[in-house]
């Protein structure tokens, strides 16, 4: 940690000793109300091995969280699991208000353009969403959401080689059910979610959500007099459920969102050329002239068909459509002339197909299936080289077709001892198609400039590739004690390889050939306890990965007005760490729950081109892991109390979480790097007695921390010094009212 060490000491200190505060460990204590005895010494279910479990039985590092306590901590979307999570990071993508940029002990992509695999899978009702847009999933609705640590390559397949995180939506009720939530706060935000069920019969129920956020901007576009950094979106899910026989269930679900924040052009971190323009005083606004359109839609459908052949066997079949439309506008140069500006639009669409046998025993139960994916993403962009008096246009699509065979399953040897083994094939065909050129003005034809030729054509090319993988897994569980259970795993993750959208042929003539696969191998050893008749809980584990074919996407100033884009596999890493997560009941009326997580990551190889000398060379020792602290680390408590009369329950909870220094990027860049950090929160929440009612006030980052999330570093004179910050919200004060029956 760098400087601000002591602050973040001191604020940790604060929290802890002044307001008793939270951060509450996924799953372990706020999965339940602290003050029902039989609740919070309870199981947790989870579904991390495709297969209902308690949660201190899956040798994998699995937290996860309820929906009510997330509403208890004033969650707003899925981005807050990264304050109470260790080693994981979840943001919102520089420039954008709804794409996600997830990094889970190390592993992850930070690169949202059509074509480039997260590194981690993201899924909501078992449905794999494949692109980062529109998958900052406000939180509403739900069940739970689970977080799984490490490689998980065997069940859930390519682009989990970090990790998955899964939302979980809420089933129909047997009753009709309706929930009507408001809230308002800080920035004149206003939100309406509502909620409900109704059973027609026996046999079929049907549902449906809506969900309104309005937020006035945290700053301004000086230029344009727009709001930024503000919120604007309408989401909505509908379901039916059919249940013909007591073994036979049918699940139809749909859902769309749509976006329409403002751009975020980003805040100007140092003066331009000569002191001019200077840097702004407030880190929200921007002089950006690009312009503030930004619109975001996705969209899907999926049906869930389940079948309880016997006692042993289960049969299950998801099909899923989704599709997304992207336009928006990226101001590199934060000034109202064209220096470096961005317009673009991105689409996608995927069908998926899974088939799964379930099957269980005394001792053998387990999972095995087919899956099949055929997705599509395509887009293009300008690049507005002011100064050059050009604009480059680059523009390509991606065809996947994706095939695996899967299984995974525990055999209990003896009463304590279980084996699991697993392994998964993958197979994946990319056609790609990647188009870049060069045109006078401002605007190429495809962004509405002159009907011209272009004056250079820097890449046109399509090409296929084919990439194939086997992932296994296996681990041993032994049961130490009734409470107390211990396990070592090993694990390998696969991402495919592909072809850069940005690729230019000109200066990077082997970009046609695309980049190779990227693995991660895994071994893992932990514990998960139960203490004290239950009133501890503690969860530990360690890890060490290899890390193989790293992909790394580099942008640099070329000498002719374009952005040089280059993937390499760099070549060889290894990571290891330490992840504890504990819950400690002090009393029916009070609980307090801690995570920390501990990562070391060391380049081993790292190989990149070099413009300059047309070779390849090694710069591991400057290089390091981006978005990947060395340190998180919650703490919180929550307390609960019976007002007297029959007056309903209260509930205090509080938290702080910390996060050390990290790198926006493998190279280190001074101006952007994100010192350490702390961030407080605290919600106070009444329940009426009938549980009809509920009040609650959250405030989040009370000390209002200004902390970057994101970043782009174009800093040369002929960009007017373009280095640009995105930060994550100011302090913030929320009440909401909810009522439901």
């Amino acid at each position: 940690m760098t400087t601000n060490r002591k602050s973040v000491i001191a604020l940790l200190n604060l929290g802890a000793a002044a307001i008793g505060l939270s951060a509450a460990m996924p799953a372990l204590a706020q999965e339940v109300a602290a003050n029902d005895a039989d609740n919070a010494y309870g199981d947790i279910i989870v579904t991390a091995r495709r297969r209902a479990e308690s949660l201190q039985d899956v040798p994998l590092s699995v937290s996860a969280f309820s929906a009510e306590a997330l509403e208890q901590r004033g969650a707003p979307d899925i981005t807050t699991l990264q304050q109470t999570t260790p080693n994981l990071t979840l943001q919102v993508a520089r420039g954008s208000n709804s794409t996600l940029i997830a990094f889970i002990r190390g592993v992850g992509q930070q690169d949202p353009l059509w074509g480039f695999e997260p590194g981690v899978g993201l899924y909501v009702d078992d449905v794999y969403i494949a692109r980062p847009q529109g998958a900052v999933l406000d939180i509403f609705d739900i069940e739970r959401i689970e977080v799984l640590r490490g490689p998980q390559g065997t069940l859930y397949g390519r682009n989990t080689i970090g990790g998955a995180v899964k939302y979980v939506t809420k089933r129909l009720a047997d009753e009709p059910t309706f929930k009507i939530k408001g809230a308002y706060g800080s920035y004149d935000q206003r939100e309406l979610v509502t909620s409900g069920s109704l059973p027609l019969g026996d046999k079929v129920a049907v549902g449906a959500a809506l969900a309104i956020y309005k937020r006035d901007g945290f700053g301004k576009n000086l230029n344009t007099g727009a709001e930024h950094y503000n919120k604007d979106v309408i989401a909505g899910r509908v379901s039916v459920e059919f249940t013909p026989t007591d073994d036979l269930s049918i699940r139809f679900a749909a859902d769309r969102t749509d976006d329409e924040s403002n751009a975020r052009h980003g805040y100007r971190e140092l003066p331009g050329v000569a002191g001019n323009p200077p840097v702004l005083d407030d880190v929200y606004d921007t002089n950006a002239g690009l312009g503030d359109d930004n619109n975001v839609e996705t969209q899907g459908v999926s049906g869930t068909i389940e079948w309880n052949v016997n006692d042993v066997f289960t049969l299950k079949s998801i099909t899923a459509y989704r599709e997304g439309n992207t336009q928006t506008n990226i101001d590199f140069d934060g000034t109202p002339a064209g220096i470096l500006d961005v317009p673009a639009y991105y689409k996608d669409n995927q069908f998926s197909q899974e088939l799964q046998v379930q099957f269980g025993t005394d001792r053998l139960k387990g999972v095995a299936g087919l899956y099949y994916m055929d997705s599509m993403a395509s887009g293009a962009f300008d690049t507005v080289a002011g100064a050059f008096g050009i604009a480059i246009l680059t523009s390509g699509r991606v065809d996947t077709k994706s095939f695996a065979a899967f299984t995974d399953f525990s055999y209990d040897v003896t009463d304590k001892f279980a084996v699991s083994l697993g392994g998964r094939y993958t197979r994946d065909k990319k056609d790609g198609t990647v188009y870049r050129a060069n045109y006078l003005g401002n605007r190429s034809p495809a962004f509405g400039g002159p009907d011209a030729a272009p004056t250079l054509v820097r890449t046109d090319y399509s090409n296929d590739r084919t990439f194939e993988e086997f992932t296994p897994r296996v681990s041993l569980s032994y049961k130490a004690t009734d409470d107390i259970n211990l396990y070592a795993s090993y694990g390998r993750g696969f991402k495919s390889g592909g072809f850069d959208m940005r690729g230019d042929a000109i200066l990077t003539p082997s970009t046609v050939d695309g980049y190779d696969p990227e693995t991660v191998d895994s071994f893992e050893l932990g514990m998960k306890g139960s203490f004290l008749d239950r009133r501890v809980m503690l969860n530990l584990a360690g890890f060490y990965s290899k890390y193989k074919g790293q992909q790394i996407t580099t942008q640099v100033p070329d000498l002719f007005g374009g952005i040089a884009s280059f993937v390499d596999n760099v070549g060889k890493s290894e990571i290891w760490g330490l992840e504890l997560e504990g819950r400690v009941t002090a009393s029916e009326h009070l609980f307090a729950t801690f995570a920390v997580g501990y990562i070391k990551t060391k380049f081993e190889q790292f190989l990149t081109y070099d413009l300059a000398s047309d070779q390849y060379i090694d710069v591991s020792d400057q290089r390091v892991f981006q978005n990947t602290p060395k340190w998180t680390a919650n703490l919180s408590t929550t307390y609960t109390r019976d007002l007297p009369n029959d007056m309903g329950n209260m509930a205090l909870t509080g938290s702080v979480s910390l996060r050390s220094d990290y790198s926006m990027f493998e190279t280190p860049t001074p101006a952007l790097d994100q010192d350490g950090y702390a961030l407080v929160d605290l919600s106070l929440v009444w329940t009426s007695a009938s549980e009809h009612w509920q009040v609650g006030l959250h405030g989040r980052n009370l000390t209002d921390k200004q902390y970057r999330v994101g970043g782009y570093n174009f800093g040369v004179a002929t960009y007017n010094n373009a280095v640009i910050g995105f930060y994550g919200p100011p302090r913030t004060f929320t009440g909401t009212v909810e009522f439901r029956f």
